[in-house]
């Protein structure tokens, strides 16, 4: 049973409201340590003093995943430890608690948090923000969930990395046609922009890696694009994606628009459009939805599982009306876009990372008995990398840029968006050295399972075989326990 906080009924009011005890300094509970969570604590502790508001952070990571260079990441261009802020480095004077949020209950201000280890716990607040993010949206496509793989955190994006270029060694050691198109084949579901970046900067460097295998051609490498729309890339012009559908094709990449994954069992894919083959990479990007926790709460949510809020990031229900003390933002927020009126602001980081410092800007605001503002911001555009020096962009709506100058672009936004001057200096080194020295195409699968080698070690040894020209000796059966001698035996010591 997960442990309570110390509480008190306020009778007067609803005999079953439960608050925390009076505070003297408000707290303010921040669910999600990611884009939205982090940028808000780090705006509010820098507008407040620690006598003016106590943020508490709730997160079940250490630290924050920058997104948008998880495709870069698993290419190899930037260390996987470089595209994560650790909490407890760049949330100076905020509180980390690492734990899942098991539970919202609103009405009486308490969120159940369950950690890695141990038992369940209840923790109070006064003002909560809720920036939990998404998590993959998949469907009851049979084999999917036993076979495929999502592309969502750090952990993901590197797995999938080793796991194609674990792959490509296997298959320069194996003589099978058939086997090795199994394991030459890689799938990718969704055309979105996650879909899209990882795809060009994995086929990067799988390419790139094939230049050092003399068993392995360029054309027995085979990656697949899955999309159910008729183009790919919807974030950007028709122009844009044409031209990166084009580019995609010269590479030799294999798309299938107005198609859906029908079936991947035991990696046989089946494809809507009658398409069948066997692979033994998946990697789905197939869309987000927001974190499903938020389904068991009191909040009011959308059709679509999001928190509804208005433009000043207020949780509000369907009538309009706000729900005092919350707020939400990001992924799992139904932000209204002031640019767009009767739409949404978009899941991406360009509107999460200013959500999140307008929220902090707003609770603070609220704290000092201000008005919050209403948050708009208008696209200033999209970039996209699909490789190395090669990149797609569309800027303040008219301006397109493609090719090497588009890819600059992408990776100037994106460091500068980064937290922290120290994860910015490192990407900057990192990719400095890449420029002068090669890349590496080193796969370290068994850093998924580093105990598997020892387990292998503690199995006892086979019995060694006889040597050559030598009957080995036939099995004797088990010895039998000695028999006692009569004497002392318990009959022989009653007779006597």
């Amino acid at each position: 049973m997960p442990k309570t906080v110390s509480t008190q009924v306020d009778a007067a009011s609803n005999p079953t409201a439960v608050k925390a005890k009076p505070r003297k300094v408000p707290r303010v509970v921040i669910l999600g340590g990611g884009t939205v969570g982090l940028y808000t604590a780090r705006r509010l502790r820098k507008r407040l003093g620690k006598r003016e508001a106590a943020i508490v952070v709730v997160d079940p990571r250490p630290y924050m995943t920058y997104q948008p260079f998880l495709p870069e990441a698993a290419a190899g261009s930037i260390d996987a430890r470089n595209v994560v802020a650790p909490h407890r480095r760049a949330l100076k004077g905020v509180d980390v608690l690492q734990g899942k949020v098991s539970q919202i209950n609103h009405a009486q201000r308490t969120v159940e948090i369950t950690p890695e280890e141990g038992d369940a716990y209840w923790i109070t607040y006064d003002h909560l923000v809720v920036g939990l993010g998404s998590v993959a949206r998949t469907l009851p496509i049979p084999g999917l969930a036993e076979e495929a793989i999502g592309f969502k955190n750090v952990e993901e994006a590197i797995a999938v990395r080793n796991h194609i270029l674990n792959r490509i060694d296997i298959a320069a050691s194996t003589w099978d046609p058939e086997l090795r198109a199994r394991m030459l084949t890689f799938v990718f579901v969704g055309g979105g922009f996650a879909g899209v970046e990882a795809l060009g900067e994995l086929e990067d460097i799988a390419r790139y890696t094939v230049r050092h295998y003399n068993q392995i051609e360029q054309d027995e490498l085979r990656f697949v694009l899955v999309e159910g729309s008729p183009r790919i890339l919807p974030e950007v012009s028709e122009e844009l994606g044409g031209y990166t559908l084009e580019q995609l094709r010269k590479r030799n990449i294999e798309i299938h628009l107005s198609t859906f994954l029908s079936s991947c069992v035991g990696g046989h894919v089946v494809l809507s459009n009658k398409v069948e083959f066997d692979a033994e990479t998946i990697v789905w990007t197939a869309g987000v939805k927001a974190n499903p926790v938020l389904g068991s709460s009191d909040l009011p949510l959308d059709q679509m599982g999001r928190v509804t809020t208005n433009a000043k990031l207020q949780v509000v229900d369907a009538e309009g009306n706000v729900v005092a003390d919350a707020y939400a933002a990001g992924d799992c927020a139904a932000v209204p876009d002031l640019y767009n009126p009767g739409k949404f602001c978009p899941p991406n980081a360009q509107h999460a990372l200013r959500e999140g410092n307008h929220l902090g800007d707003n609770l603070a605001r609220v704290l000092r008995s201000a008005e919050p503002t209403e948050y708009s911001h208008k696209n200033i555009g999209a970039v996209a990398s699909l490789g190395m020096y090669k990149g797609v962009a569309q800027m303040f709506g008219k301006i397109k840029v493609r090719g090497f100058f588009a890819w600059v672009l992408h990776r100037s936004y994106h460091v500068f968006a980064m937290p922290t001057v120290n994860r910015k200096l490192r990407i900057m080194a990192g990719w400095t050295g890449s420029l002068l020295l090669r890349r590496e195409v080193v796969a370290l699968g068994s850093l998924h399972d580093p105990r598997a080698e020892f387990r292998a070690a503690s199995v006892p040894p086979k019995p060694r075989p006889a040597p050559l020209g030598e009957t080995a000796p036939a099995e004797q059966p088990p010895a039998l326990p000695p028999i006692k001698a009569e004497e002392d035996s318990p009959a022989a010591k009653a007779d006597a």
